[in-house]
C-alpha cells in the first residue's frame, strides 16, 4: 500500500522515454462488480502511459456493453465485441489486436492490480530493458475482505518453470517480441499462459523479476485459485506445453502431472548417461555429511 507521499510522487514523475503498456483482457460474462472492480484497478494506477484492451466474448453482450461502455471517455481504454466466444487463448489474440502499446501485460477479467503495478514494471524497463517482467502475487477473497497466500517468487528459473508456471501473474512481454513468437495457441486452452510464457522465455532478451505483490488473484467457485478441479483439463494441456517446450529446444522428455495439480515432472530421455562424481569436502560434521549422502540416493 502506497502511502500518500509516495503516491504523489509517482503520479509527478517526468519520465523520458516511457513505455506503453497495453493491458489486454479477455472478459466472458464477467460478473458487473468484478468487471468494474477490474477495470477500476487499471484507471486508478499511478503510471499513466497504459492502455486497456478488452474483447468481449460473452455473445448477448447488452450488459457488458452497458459497464464497460461507462468507462470509455477514457481514450486509453479500447473495447471490442467479438461475434462468438473464441476460448480464452484466441479471445486474448482479440484483445492483443487492439494493443498499440510498447509491451502487453496479461490481466484476467476478475482479477485486480495493485495501483502501483504498471509504474514498477516501467521503472524495471526503462532501468534494463528488459523484454519480459513478471511481478510477485496474492490471492483475494471474491468480496475483496481478505489477501492472502503471498506468492514470493524467484528470480527467472527454467527449471523452475519446466515443473510450474510460477511466474503466472502479472506478466509483461515486449509487444515485438510477442509478434516473434506468435499469439496463444487455443489448443492449449486452460494452460495457454504457461505454454505462451515458454515460447517468450525461449527467445527474450532479458527477463525481469520485481519481488512485490502487485496482482490480485481473485478466488471464487470458478476460477482455478479456489477449485483446481473446476478446469482439470487445464492441467493435461500444462503436461503438453512442457513438452512442446522440450520438442521445441531438442531435448528427448516425457512429462506428467506431479502430485499436485499444476506441477509436472520431468522425464529425460538421454541417450548417454554420463558419470557425475561429487565432491563432499567433509571433517567431523557427520550430520551434515549425511544429509548429503541421503540427498543424493534420493
Amino acid at each position: 500500500i502506497l502511502t500518500d507521499e509516495e503516491r504523489k510522487a509517482q503520479r509527478g514523475r517526468i519520465w523520458e522515454y516511457p513505455p506503453l503498456i497495453s493491458v489486454v483482457v479477455p472478459i466472458y460474462k464477467t460478473p458487473e462488480v468484478f468487471l468494474r472492480q477490474m477495470i477500476e484497478s487499471v484507471t486508478a494506477q499511478t503510471y499513466p502511459h497504459w492502455q486497456l484492451c478488452i474483447a468481449d466474448g460473452s455473445g448477448d453482450t447488452a450488459g457488458t456493453k452497458r459497464i464497460v461502455d461507462s468507462y470509455l471517455s477514457d481514450k486509453r481504454i479500447k473495447y471490442k465485441i467479438l461475434a462468438e466466444n473464441l476460448g480464452i487463448a484466441d479471445n486474448t489474440n482479440a484483445a492483443m489486436e487492439l494493443a498499440d502499446g510498447d509491451y502487453i501485460a496479461l490481466f484476467d477479467h476478475d482479477d485486480l492490480l495493485s495501483e502501483n503495478a504498471l509504474y514498477e514494471v516501467a521503472d524495471r524497463i526503462c532501468k534494463t530493458g528488459a523484454e519480459i517482467v513478471y511481478t510477485d502475487e496474492d490471492k483475494v477473497t471474491s468480496d475483496l475482505s481478505e489477501r492472502y497466500q503471498p506468492n514470493f517468487k524467484p528470480d527467472f528459473n527454467l527449471d523452475l518453470l519446466r515443473s510450474n508456471n510460477y511466474i503466472c501473474h502479472l506478466l509483461v512481454v515486449k509487444k515485438t517480441l510477442v509478434q516473434e513468437v506468435g499469439g496463444q495457441k487455443k489448443e492449449f486452452d486452460g494452460a495457454q499462459d504457461h505454454e505462451f510464457l515458454f515460447r517468450c522465455v525461449e527467445k527474450a532478451k532479458g527477463i525481469e523479476h520485481i519481488p512485490k505483490v502487485l496482482y490480485h488473484w481473485r478466488c471464487h467457485a470458478q476460477s482455478t485459485s479456489e477449485n483446481p478441479e473446476s478446469k482439470l483439463y487445464a492441467f493435461e494441456n500444462g503436461c503438453k506445453a512442457v513438452k512442446a517446450h522440450y520438442d521445441r529446444i531438442g531435448i528427448p522428455a516425457e512429462v506428467e502431472q506431479g502430485p499436485f495439480y499444476g506441477m509436472y515432472r520431468t522425464h529425460y530421455l538421454w541417450k548417454e548417461q554420463p558419470l557425475v562424481s561429487i565432491l563432499i569436502p567433509n571433517k567431523d560434521h557427520v550430520t551434515d555429511l549425511k544429509k548429503c549422502m541421503d540427498s543424493i540416493e534420493e
